[in-house]
């Protein structure tokens, strides 16, 4: 089993360090990620610029790009053969709800999945986390499980995992994406010349947040599970946009 391990916190991040060394005693693993933190990168590639990849002591790629183009370049390029698994994380914080827009590890998982991989994201929820080996264990059994039953190769698996100790986890959760209040978070502020800046602020609180939610899970000890699709296509408006249509 090969595994293209990436992430959005940067190659020097404690969750990629404490997820590969968990991983790699089920796997060989490659590790593609970026030279800085790019969180918020969603699925970006780098166009405007070259993209440069060089090995650091401990034999992880670190990548002038985003998430995205880690997993490209790895991929197709860094790697000798293709992986058979992308993972993403462990990210520093959650991906809840519509945290999947702009989430950068989300979108490493998702160009695995783009590519034909079995692709995992994985994040720790807290504000100051600390449980990185819950959260890579958590990763392990369920990765472990997907290589004995594999699911299908268009599906992006989404873990968020409670920032307790191991012992503390309660259990495994299927959960759908709640969702946050979209309330201003823009911060804004002056420069040293006294000329405006704005900031974007923290995440705000989550708004749809009951019991099957993502949300609901972690914040009663469960390791949410939710599964993600990529297709954006609206079914349910064909019958709608049919009668537009007729207008013309």
């Amino acid at each position: 089993m090969k595994i293209l391990l990436s992430n959005d916190d940067g190659f020097f991040a404690p969750g990629i360090n404490e997820l590969y060394d968990h991983l790699s005693n089920i796997a060989d693993v490659t590790v593609v990620a970026p030279d800085r933190n790019r969180s918020g990168a969603s699925n970006s590639l780098t166009l405007d610029q070259p993209i440069r990849a060089h090995k650091t002591e401990r034999g992880f790629y670190s990548v002038t790009g985003t998430p995205t183009d880690c997993v490209h370049l790895g991929t197709h390029h860094l790697m000798e053969q293709a992986p058979d698994m992308v993972v993403a994380g462990i990210n520093t914080g959650a991906n809840l709800g519509d945290d999947a827009l702009y989430s950068g590890t989300i979108a490493a998982a998702m160009e695995g999945r783009a590519l034909g991989h079995t692709a995992v994201a994985v994040s720790l929820n807290g504000h100051n986390c600390s449980h990185y080996e819950t959260a890579a264990k958590v990763a392990v059994e369920v990765i472990e499980k997907l290589i004995n039953t594999p699911i299908s190769s268009n599906r992006v698996i989404n873990i968020n995992v409670p920032d307790v100790p191991y012992e503390k986890i309660k259990g495994f959760k299927l959960t759908r994406l709640g969702n946050r209040h979209r309330a201003d978070t823009i911060i804004p502020a002056k420069d040293p010349k006294g000329r405006d800046i704005y900031w974007i602020g923290p995440q705000p609180e989550g708004q749809d947040v009951g019991e099957g939610t993502d949300f609901h899970a972690v914040e009663n000890g469960y390791v949410s599970i939710t599964p993600i699709i990529v297709d954006l296509t609206a079914y349910n408006s064909f019958d709608e946009l049919e009668k537009f249509l007729q207008q013309f």
